[in-house]
């Protein structure tokens, strides 16, 4: 007996296109359930009480809550100013002809880049032990401008760096041949060239200044100059509940999401300026 063997359809394979939406559609099924169990498993009431009781929201914005806010704000600004303007000397040290300030620029960026800011900050809280009688102007400001703002400096050079070699060389040279000296021209023709660019890094170096001022607690401040994290802390820890710290947190992103929001748009405006 002879047998005919059918012909079986080869399986159709899915597109990229296909897979990509299955996979995805895989992943949006698995998040849901994901928070599907958070709500059922959670306890409200209880993580109401510990992380956002009204009472304490309240009692945290009767504390002098927008003093500490103040105070964040000037620490961040304060730093990078600083740390702009000594980050941009450095970034014309490692461009210079001169090798000690090429090496003297990178000794500083490697060193600041490497040691962790807190361990600054416990030098700097030091320093009127090690030299008797030296204290900077406006403490604890002054300290924390210096502090922080020599620790973002290492890092702003090197954006401030790559900003200016993005340059195109034609820019200095036309300067030049129109008689300027290098400096002025440096000056005058490079720098505000290069720092239209590098401004959404520099935003970003910003956002994370905001964010490290919260190791200014080191510094043993007084209740005036409490910023954010430092305020939330001492106020949760007097009253046995975390909701002022998780205010603290929020004012942190009162701050930060505009900035990133902003850096954001000018990312895009400098892809279509292209």
């Amino acid at each position: 007996m002879s047998a005919t063997t059918a012909d079986v359809a080869p399986r159709k394979k899915l597109s990229p296109r296909k897979r990509s939406q299955r996979v995805r559609t895989a992943q949006y099924v698995l998040l849901g359930l994901l928070v599907l169990l958070a709500v059922l498993f959670m306890d409200g009431h209880q993580i109401q009480q510990v992380f956002l009781r009204p009472d304490m929201i309240a009692k945290t914005f009767s504390a002098n809550l927008p003093r500490a806010l103040m105070n964040t704000v000037l620490y961040t600004l304060g730093a990078f100013i600083f740390g702009l303007v000594t980050g941009t000397v450095l970034a014309l040290m490692k461009l210079s002809q001169v090798g000690p300030y090429r090496w003297l620029a990178n000794i500083y960026t490697e060193f600041f880049r490497g040691v962790p800011a807190i361990i600054v900050f416990l030098a700097f809280n030091l320093l009127p032990i090690a030299f008797p009688g030296v204290h900077l102007p406006w403490e604890p400001y002054g300290t924390v401008w210096t502090a922080l703002g020599m620790v973002s400096a290492a890092y702003m050079s090197e954006t401030i760096r790559a900003g200016i070699l993005a340059v195109p060389k034609g820019q200095m040279e036309a300067a030049r041949s129109l008689g300027m000296p290098a400096g002025m021209a440096m000056q005058r023709v490079v720098l505000p060239q290069a720092f239209r660019i590098v401004i959404p890094p520099l935003t970003n170096e910003l956002v994370l200044l905001t964010k490290d001022s919260s190791l200014v607690y080191v510094l043993g401040l007084t209740t005036s100059d409490f910023e954010l994290t430092k305020f939330g802390r001492d106020l949760a820890n007097a009253n046995g509940n975390l909701t002022p710290l998780i205010v603290a947190g929020l004012c942190y992103l009162v701050i930060t999401l505009p900035l990133s929001y902003l850096v954001r748009r000018m990312e895009a405006a400098q892809r279509k300026a292209r």
